[in-house]
């Protein structure tokens, strides 16, 4: 039996087409009782409507991007996996951008703004410019911001500052004075991220706080991964004057310092305490002490407000998300 169309449905429920289409897009200028009897034919005949129909129908190409850089890092797929559980239950598919270099982010933000291949644009950690946000006005593309912010577009944000601040807090309260931070680049980052910037800021802030002075070099920075942590803690914990603790910028940054104090003998907490950002899965399993972002709620916030604003634009708003301090086996007072 071939598949019912929407004419099928509109003769059985004795109707027109056009009818047909206003209750299957949800508008208002139908009655009750008519609303009835074109899904009561819809059911029984088992209609299912063609998606790129409904999509010219609407005017619209119901897919979501989403610009991401490095995806497929722990803290980004968590943050995904929250926009997948909001568009899921939406009539929108979308699109992953994948970002690794300065020239793919530019290409990405300029053909975006010139296509009509989105209804919407979700950008993760990336801020765009001034520019840039110019041009999704202009071509009337609602953009949100996830993990960054601009004041003229809706944006998710996660206090950097108070979690890199609660991170260091943690352990000047534990009693430790001599306390590294290994960070992603800084000012050598092409993307400008600015959570780098703002976990450096609380960890700067807690320290002079606490009248502990900032030892330069008791901070390292480098790409962000196990190996290269691993390498930069090394350094650190071989200096003549070693810190104590060390907080990592994220929890993958604090697997590579464990992996540092394993092979120079070191037994965590008793000797070093280690403390990550990020909490993403492996972290409970490892019994890493971290600071709790809500990645995934992240993602599934920005997404509602990109849906909304699809909807019905409105003047920018922003969310700002807390962190909050997992406290597991990897820290303890100094020498305990």
């Amino acid at each position: 039996m071939a598949n019912a169309t929407i004419r099928d449905v509109a003769k059985k429920a004795g109707v027109g087409v056009g009818t047909v289409s206003r209750v299957l897009n949800q508008s208002t200028a139908v009655s009750a009782a008519t609303r009835s009897k074109v899904q009561t034919a819809i059911a029984e005949l088992d209609y299912t409507p063609s998606p790129i129909a409904r999509r010219l129908s609407l005017g619209r190409t119901m897919t979501i991007g989403v610009i991401a850089p490095f995806f497929i890092r722990p803290s980004y797929v968590e943050r995904l996996r929250g926009v997948d559980v909001v568009l899921a239950d939406s009539e929108y598919d979308f699109i992953i951008y994948n970002v690794e270099t300065v020239a793919r982010r530019d290409a990405c933000f300029h053909d975006i703004s010139r296509q009509e291949r989105v209804d919407g644009l979700l950008i993760i950690t990336l801020p765009p410019t001034d520019e840039e946000v110019a041009r999704l006005k202009q071509a009337n593309i609602p953009a949100v911001l996830v993990d960054g912010g601009h004041p003229q577009i809706s944006h998710v944000m996660i206090d950097d500052v108070a979690g890199g601040y609660q991170a260091t807090r943690h352990l000047i309260d534990l009693g430790h004075r001599k306390i590294g931070y290994i960070s992603d680049l800084l000012q050598e980052s092409p993307f400008g991220f600015r959570p780098v910037a703002d976990r450096y800021q609380g960890y700067r802030n807690a320290l002079a706080d606490a009248g502990i002075e900032f030892r330069t070099e008791y901070h390292r920075q480098g790409e962000l991964s196990r190996r290269e942590a691993s390498r930069l803690a090394h350094e650190l914990l071989t200096l003549p004057d070693p810190p104590t603790a060390i907080f990592a910028y994220s929890d993958t940054q604090a697997f590579g310092v464990l992996r540092a104090a394993q092979n120079l003998g070191l037994k965590v907490p008793e000797q070093l305490s280690v403390i990550g950002y990020d909490d993403i899965e492996i972290s409970e399993f490892l019994h890493l002490t971290t600071i709790r972002q809500h990645l995934l709620e992240s993602g599934q916030r920005g997404a509602e407000l990109l849906l909304a604003e699809i909807i019905h634009p409105g003047p920018p708003q922003e969310i700002i998300l807390p962190t909050d301090l997992v406290l597991r086996s990897t820290t303890a007072p100094p020498g305990s």
